[in-house]
């Protein structure tokens, strides 16, 4: 308890000097536990942090271990500026020639006559536009720039409106498809009253945009040949043309050839198991750290976990053990091996060498349904990782133990602060007292002067 606290005298008591020197004695025990706080409260810190680390390798082995999306493939176009390509997993290896005859484009249809300005000028008084088959009413008088809005906020037409200046006064109204093809191509009758507003009608059967000559623009459809063989969409994004593969259609060009390749996207795995080594590799840096920090007595370290130690030795256990039913059995084999420290390495021509011999001996390697490398990985982190894992139920009991502390230290607050206004209450009469055995005193000493002056 350290050593007992003394008076100095009657007049030269400072007794918040004393009372703090009694109060921080008693509240040893109430450190005691601040510091088992703080200690608690690192310790689900670092725990946090190695949380977040599984959940990147975690990540990292799902992708390896879906055998659907394992092999991949990529797609290459000979003119990106005729058109440009990419395929998805259920692509298949080859070449195809491909003649881009036509583009699909949308229709544009833009009014003979025009008005002098967009907001001011009434173009009709009433009346109605129908597009396709959507009519557009009209509740009453409108300018060029009303009359767009009312066919914009129109969500069934087909067509969009817009205003353009063809020249200094001059202001039509522009009609769009709202979709490319000739499916989605329109016609125009204008019902407007008092319509300044009208549209080419080459054939004058009261109706517009029917005849190619009423067009700014007329409907087409995508056309090309990919190996000779016919293909028409309304768009210019061909999805099933060629199995697995998108083509996007960019220049019209009869006779260009355009030649798509399709083949496995070796650079892609690798990218996928070199993303993999960098978080394995994150983990062991994490778990050297912390060992050195625990030999270091860092608050909060826990490189003598056994949940962390237990982690890394499963790890390696498995990433060295035998997986799959084909030709490659060990990670080893296909370039992906341990340094002596401990970290992964990747041999990306050694997977590449792999990937041409038996691709399908290393989709097993990685993705078998019941043995494959980075199936097993998934299910081990998914023991640390899943609720009741290791690491959540480690952290479950740090959080009760937090708990348990921090009632402690508020039951020990509430004595301590109980004693110190005891203390403070006794020091204070004491302090009285003594104030008053000090007035005694100097009265019995004026008296004693008074006695000897008075020669008594």
């Amino acid at each position: 308890m350290g050593s007992p606290i003394t008076f100095s005298g009657f007049n030269s008591i400072d007794f918040n000097v004393v009372l703090n020197a009694i109060m921080q004695q008693e509240s040893a025990p109430l450190q005691a536990l601040q510091d088992k706080q703080n200690e608690l409260q690192a310790t689900d810190s670092t725990y946090g942090q190695l949380a977040t680390k599984l959940d990147a390798l975690r990540t990292a082995s799902g992708d390896l271990s879906d055998s659907t999306t394992l092999n991949t493939y990529a797609a290459t176009s000979s003119d990106s500026t005729a058109l440009t390509v990419s395929a998805s997993a259920s692509a298949i290896a080859g070449r195809y020639e491909v003649q881009v005859n036509e583009l699909a484009r949308a229709q544009v249809t833009v009014s003979n006559t025009f008005a002098p300005d967009t907001n001011t000028t009434i173009v009709a008084t009433g009346g109605s536009l129908t597009i396709g088959t959507e009519q557009v009413t009209l509740t009453g008088p409108v300018t060029l720039q009303q009359l767009a809005a009312a066919i914009n906020a129109d969500t069934n037409s087909p067509a969009s409106a817009s205003i353009i200046a063809t020249q200094p006064g001059q202001y039509r109204l522009v009609l769009t498809s709202k979709n490319t093809g000739q499916a989605n191509a329109f016609t125009i009758t204008n019902q407007l009253t008092a319509g300044t507003i009208a549209f080419a009608d080459a054939d004058n059967n009261g109706v517009s945009g029917d005849t190619a000559s009423d067009n700014a623009v007329n409907a087409t459809d995508a056309s090309a040949l990919i190996n000779n063989i016919a293909v028409t969409s309304t768009s210019n994004t061909l999805d099933s043309a060629i199995p697995g593969v998108t083509l996007t259609l960019q220049q019209k060009d009869p006779t260009k050839t355009v030649v798509v390749t399709v083949a496995r996207d070796d650079d892609n795995l690798a990218d996928r198991v070199d993303a993999f080594v960098a978080s394995f590799n994150d983990l062991v840096k994490f778990a050297d750290q912390q060992a050195t920090a625990s030999n270091n007595g860092t608050v909060g370290a826990i490189g003598r976990d056994t949940v962390l130690r237990g982690l890394r030795s499963s790890l390696r256990d498995g990433l060295l053990g035998a997986h799959g039913t084909a030709t490659y059995t060990r990670l080893a084999e296909i370039g992906l091996g341990f340094t002596r420290t401990g970290e992964l390495t990747l041999d990306r021509s050694k997977l590449t060498e792999a990937l041409n011999a038996d691709p399908a001996a290393v989709q097993s390697l990685f993705a078998d349904a019941t043995t494959g490398a980075f199936g097993s990985i998934n299910s081990l982190l998914d023991d640390y990782t899943a609720a009741g894992g290791f690491l959540p139920d480690a952290r479950t009991r740090l959080s009760d133990e937090l708990s348990r502390v921090g009632r402690q230290i508020d039951d020990m607050s509430a004595r301590l602060a109980i004693r110190r206004a005891a203390l403070q209450q006794e020091f204070t009469a004491a302090d009285e007292a003594m104030t008053q055995l000090n007035s005694q005193k100097s009265s019995l000493a004026n008296f004693s002067n008074d006695l000897i002056q008075a020669n008594f």
